[in-house]
């Protein structure tokens, strides 16, 4: 059966957990989504709205023999990105670093190889040049070493002018960003989230490097059984081996080089984010593992422009700092118009617009975002095996379906742009 027929076919209730009715087309949709594929794997789903949590729900294999819960952690990749921002942001807020100031101030060693003007600001909005990590590391199991690979961004050259273009740091992100942190507060990540982000908000899993203990909760790659396949079928399967990503690189005009460059390091066969090894290091950029609720939690703080429960964790002047679009340059890495934030980026949907929202997607197309103007947050966890650099297309279409839900209620109609 095609994946259309799949859709159209697919049962809508097949999911578990809590929705509110002004939200059940979304939790319809979820079901469709993931009917047909949920041997191979789970997902789950969280919103909110005007501050209150509408949509919580969750469906599949967290691995071959255990069912989603409630509690499933989810590998999100990128999508930790946007956490790891929010974090910065609050830390602005406290006083503790700046944007506009050279990271030599809290970072002395990170000033060589043309680096001693670098800010904050350069870092979150990707505007550094120092996205390419094919060439700063020699084995992709050196980014299981923090300590390691702040060394790494200390004595790593610019490959542009610091502020003069944009390239997508997709993996190098996390140790700038996070090294900046730790430096300027004297205190680890780890400690960083747990007392400013992790503790204010009351979340339930977020994980930069998973504790031993929660491994258990981690939702892992399920394997598909291989299908035999003939001279033709092979023959077949090389002609159209080009993914979704590769196409619109090659469509876009970009320089595909610069694209693996910041994508993929040397020896990425020998290391896996699924691993043990790879859940418990700490790569904030790329093997961030959060719960759906925890991803849209940290958002409706977003959305509610860095309050919730009374607290202000972020300023009113650091938000609007934050979700001002920094330049609409064209990324030499991304293939779409991304409108980087500092640390985010726009929302990616099917025709909806969101012109204050923001968020970041990760490879395998969980997402999370939020849309301040209709006070809404989303977040979408799973663990399939599929990669995009642009998201999936289950992402886009229940972003697109979260906003027409918003809009029935704030505007009388759903619409669909």
């Amino acid at each position: 059966m095609s994946a259309i027929k799949e859709i159209l076919f697919a049962d809508k209730n097949n999911f578990h957990g809590y929705v509110d009715e002004r939200f059940a087309d979304l939790a319809k949709q979820f079901s469709r989504l993931q009917d047909g594929r949920t041997q191979y794997g789970g997902a789950a789903l969280t919103v909110y709205f005007q501050g209150q949590k509408v949509v919580d729900i969750f469906t599949g294999k967290k691995s071959e023999t255990e069912n989603w819960k409630e509690d499933t952690l989810s590998v999100c990749y990128s999508t930790g990105k946007g956490v790891l921002a929010t974090l910065a942001h609050i830390l602005v807020s406290e006083g503790l670093l700046d944007y506009d100031t050279p990271i030599t101030q809290y970072w002395s060693e990170f000033g060589q190889n043309g680096k001693a003007h670098m800010t904050l600001r350069h870092i979150l909005s990707h505007q550094s040049g120092l996205f390419d990590i094919r060439n700063m590391i020699g084995q992709a199991k050196e980014m299981a070493d923090w300590q390691h690979m702040l060394k790494v961004m200390e004595q790593a050259t610019p490959r542009f002018q610091i502020g003069s273009d944009i390239a997508y740091q997709a993996l190098t992100f996390g140790w700038l960003v996070g090294g900046v942190l730790e430096k300027a507060t004297g205190q680890p990540l780890k400690w960083l989230m747990q007392r400013y982000l992790v503790d204010p908000l009351e979340l339930e899993g977020a994980y930069f490097g998973v504790p031993a203990l929660e491994l258990q909760q981690v939702a892992r790659l399920i394997t598909k059984p291989k299908k035999v396949e003939t001279q033709s079928s092979s023959q077949n399967k090389k002609k159209h081996k080009t993914s979704f990503s590769d196409k619109l690189v090659e469509l876009s005009g970009q320089n595909p080089q610069d694209f693996l460059d910041a994508m993929v390091p040397k020896g990425m066969r020998d290391f896996s984010f699924f691993s043990d090894e790879g859940l418990q290091a700490v790569i904030p950029a790329a093997n961030g593992v959060f719960t759906a609720n925890s991803l849209a939690k940290i958002y409706a703080m977003l959305a509610n422009q860095g309050v919730w429960n009374d607290q202000t964790l972020i300023k009113p002047e650091v938000f609007k700092e934050l979700s001002t679009i920094q330049s609409i340059k064209r990324d030499r890495v991304m293939p779409i118009p991304m409108k980087w934030r500092l640390g985010y980026h726009r929302v990616i949907t099917m025709g909806k617009r969101a012109k204050k929202g923001f968020g970041h997607m990760g490879y395998n197309g969980s997402g999370a975002w939020c849309d301040p103007q209709r006070g809404l947050s989303f977040a979408y966890t799973h663990n399939f095996q599929i990669g995009s650099i642009t998201g999936d297309y289950r992402l886009w279409g229940l972003t697109q379906e979260a906003l027409r839900c918003a809009d029935a209620e704030l505007k009388g109609s759903k619409g669909w742009f």
